[in-house]
């Protein structure tokens, strides 16, 4: 059965060359770098392509490792860097079709005007299929009014996903005391926290509401809320009681619908780690056809193939019934991403017309 994972990483080369000289000038990127250098399959492509060989009917939607766009320059800088970047994943697609069928597009987002125009050139020039944002700008959340333009645009115009990746680094301190965050917290909690705070902003200043045809797929399986599904459903029947100088209650009186029915209007990626018995509360929670096969390849302890195995192997382990199974592993994503499968093989099916 054909995979397609929806949600690996990579640099292409031009881009990674220019990534490495800028991360040599800001020591903020220099541990990241560090790590960059030790996953070949994050920038080699041949190696990327060799290591895919080993998972028949295994092949890759791409998008863009981190960091994001913005946090690489200033507003004037990063139209460009955002142009190079797709740039490089259209001529991946163009030349390795097999494996790569599409990618998705990264977007300068300091700078919304030139964010919209890179939309428009990705999509509408280069064939990407989908753009991939962040669950903060630069610390900004992604609810504030200035971003609505292109939320809108891909909802209403090009009718196709939108990608949210968490962000968060060691600055996002965890006690008002400490000047960072100790132990990698910020990275081991912080990002599933992030992508779920992200997901309640959007939900509760109406964004679903105003865009009906939106589509958004968070990473990791919808992070927290899935496993938190109750508290999420029964404590935010209660939004508002907690607080005294806003009006949430009037907030959620004019919400169409329960809260937590607006967190399951999220599509979500299978990218937990391999992790079977989590997969299957994210598909209890958001059901089949909002799931995603994903992997998160390739930051793995083996650079690669790890997340890739572990994943398949959970997924096939819940022994789902195969409607399922092949909502999962492809044919949402088809549908979101107005994908065609490729044409069968005259042998092969003259071979099916022949078995009847």
């Amino acid at each position: 059965m054909l995979k397609l994972d929806i949600f690996p990483h990579i640099f292409p080369k031009a881009f990674f060359e220019r990534m490495k000289a800028i991360a040599e000038k800001n020591p903020a990127l220099g541990s990241q770098l560090k790590r960059w250098l030790h996953i070949p399959v994050l920038w080699d492509l041949d190696k990327r392509i060799q290591m895919m060989k080993r998972f028949p009917e295994y092949k890759q939607i791409l998008t863009l490792s981190l960091p994001a766009i913005e946090f690489l320059g200033t507003p004037e800088e990063t139209p460009a860097l955002a142009r190079l970047a797709n740039d490089g994943m259209f001529e991946i697609v163009q030349e390795h079709n097999d494996l790569f069928p599409a990618f998705v597009a990264s977007l300068p987002l300091n700078n919304v005007e030139a964010s919209l125009k890179e939309m428009d050139r990705a999509i509408g020039k280069l064939g990407a299929k989908g753009i991939q944002i962040f669950t903060n700008m630069n610390g900004r959340p992604m609810d504030d009014p200035e971003f609505f333009p292109i939320f809108e645009r891909m909802a209403n115009h090009y009718q196709l996903p939108i990608w949210v990746h968490p962000t968060r680094t060691a600055k996002f301190k965890d006690y008002p005391g400490e000047e960072k965050s100790k132990y990698e917290m910020w990275w081991l909690f912080g990002w599933p926290y992030e992508t779920s705070v992200f997901m309640g902003r959007m939900v509760f200043s109406g964004m679903f509401d105003k865009l009906p045809k939106l589509k958004i797929i968070t990473h990791h399986l919808g992070a927290m809320v899935p496993f938190l599904s109750h508290r999420v459903g029964y404590g935010m029947d209660q939004f508002g009681a907690r607080t005294s100088d806003e009006d949430y209650e009037g907030l959620r009186k004019r919400m169409k619908k329960r809260p937590v029915d607006y967190f399951k209007m999220f599509y979500n990626d299978t990218s937990i780690n391999g992790w079977a018995s989590g997969i299957r509360t994210g598909l209890d929670f958001f059901g089949s056809k909002r799931v995603l096969f994903g992997t998160d390849c390739p930051f793995d302890p083996q650079g690669g193939p790890l997340f890739i195995r572990e994943t398949i192997k959970a997924i096939d382990s819940l022994k789902l019934p195969k409607d399922d199974l092949r909502r999962v592993y492809f044919g949402n994503a088809m549908g979101m991403l107005k994908l065609r499968l490729p044409a069968a093989k005259p042998r092969a099916a003259a071979a099916r017309k022949a078995r009847g």
